[in-house]
């Protein structure tokens, strides 16, 4: 009985609140083509850009986050409303191309579009209600995922922050951890 209803308690998640796994799954996915990898030089640096772009874009977007205080529209927030899930999206092809897998990036394209779709649509409501006119003004200027040219100007206040980037998220600490999973691929190719 118990067995049952963790089963049908797991599918039902995994159907109407995955995102509870989204992170879970996608440090999973680095350990594993970072474990599994036999990385080609060529695709190793390729890999290795969109890793450290992906980190770069992730510790900006955090040091700018002001969770449920007040609207971030500055730093990454003014080209692209959900910055931390476009570093993460360059992290999941920077590591599919460093491990060298060619199944990697199947199951890196399953993830994210099993798990950022819904996510994004979660976060942009849960903001609408925080937010409501703020949020629809910068969403009528701002898209989701891809990036504005020219970053918005009107309505930017605070600025990027070390500590807010790690109290909020341990970004720097995640950084960390993902260049050990990248240093592990690399000592492979020698």
């Amino acid at each position: 009985m118990a067995k049952d209803i963790g089963q049908k308690k797991f599918i039902h998640d995994i159907k109407h609140r995955r995102h509870r796994y989204r992170q879970f799954l996608g440090v999973a996915l680095t350990i594993l083509f970072s474990v599994a990898g036999q990385p080609k030089i060529s695709w190793f640096v390729f890999g290795l850009i969109l890793v450290f772009t992906g980190i770069s874009v992730r510790l900006w977007a955090s040091g700018h986050i002001k969770k449920d205080k007040a609207l971030a529209t500055d730093g990454p927030y003014a080209f692209v409303r959900h910055p931390l899930y476009v570093g993460n999206i360059l992290l999941g092809i920077g590591f599919a191309l460093a491990s060298g897998l060619w199944w990697s990036f199947p199951l890196l394209i399953g993830f994210l579009i099993g798990f950022y779709p819904p996510a994004i649509r979660k976060e942009d409501k849960k903001l609408h209600r925080l937010f409501k006119e703020d949020w629809e003004k910068w969403r009528q200027v701002t898209k989701a995922l891809i990036p504005r040219f020219t970053p918005r100007k009107k309505d930017q206040h605070g600025g990027w922050s070390f500590w807010q980037s790690l109290r909020q998220n341990g970004e720097p600490v995640i950084a960390l951890f993902l260049l050990l999973c990248l240093y592990y691929l690399f000592l492979k190719l020698i």
